[in-house]
Order: C-alpha cells, then structure tokens, then sequence
C-alpha cells in the first residue's frame, strides 16, 4: 500500500555531512508525523528528530544543533541533513511516516529499509 525509499547513506568521514532523503508513495490520502530513527549494532531503534506536517520539530538531544529535518509535503519527502558527523552517529538510519490512506481509516505508522551511515577515517 505505502512505501518508503530511503537515500543518501554512505560512509563519511568525522565532520563531515550527510543529507538523507525518504519518499513516500502508494496508496496516500494523508501524512501526519514523519521522521528519522536510527538502530547501531546491539542497540535499540532511537528517535533521531521528527517533524509534523505543520512543520513543527523534535530532536534528540544528542543531534541538537548538527541535524536538521524538514519535509516537502507535495512531493511527501522528509531530509536529514547531518553536518558534522561523529563516529557515534553511524547507524542505519530509519525513515517512518504516519501514514492515514484513505478518509476515515485510522494511521498507521510505516517504516522504510533503512539506509546505512557510518562516520569513520
């Protein structure tokens, strides 16, 4: 019904910038909150920064000031641009959307395939 694409991921070194994106497409009426997770090896899925249609955003406190998430809702896109990259940060980074399909019908949360970032010299 509703698929996620990630792109962007790759291998950067320390400092450096990243800008992942995710499109959503298929069986769409509306979006509410979109957003970025991230899993590294041996831990749990963290909520890196979210935003909401009406463009208001959240961040870990640990990306505060270096990741910047924003969305195009025409073209239902979410970006991560990630500057100033730390090896802590590589992970594979999770797209998730809150998808509502048609009138009436409840959300339902979608996620992409991940897209991998490590930050490595």
């Amino acid at each position: 019904q509703v698929q996620l694409v990630e792109s962007g991921g790759g291998l950067v070194q320390p400092g450096g910038s990243l800008r992942l994106s995710c499109a959503a497409s298929g069986r769409i009426f509306s979006i509410s909150t979109m957003g970025w997770y991230r899993q590294a090896p041996g831990k749990q899925r963290d909520l890196v920064a979210g935003i909401t249609s009406g463009g208001n955003t959240n961040y870990a406190d640990s990306v505060k000031g270096r990741f910047t998430i924003s969305r195009d809702n025409a073209k239902n896109t979410v970006y991560l641009q990630m500057n100033s990259l730390k090896p802590e940060d590589t992970a594979v980074y999770y797209c998730n959307a809150v998808v509502t399909v048609a009138a009436g019908l409840r959300p339902y949360a979608y996620w992409g395939q991940g897209t991998q970032v490590t930050v490595s010299s």
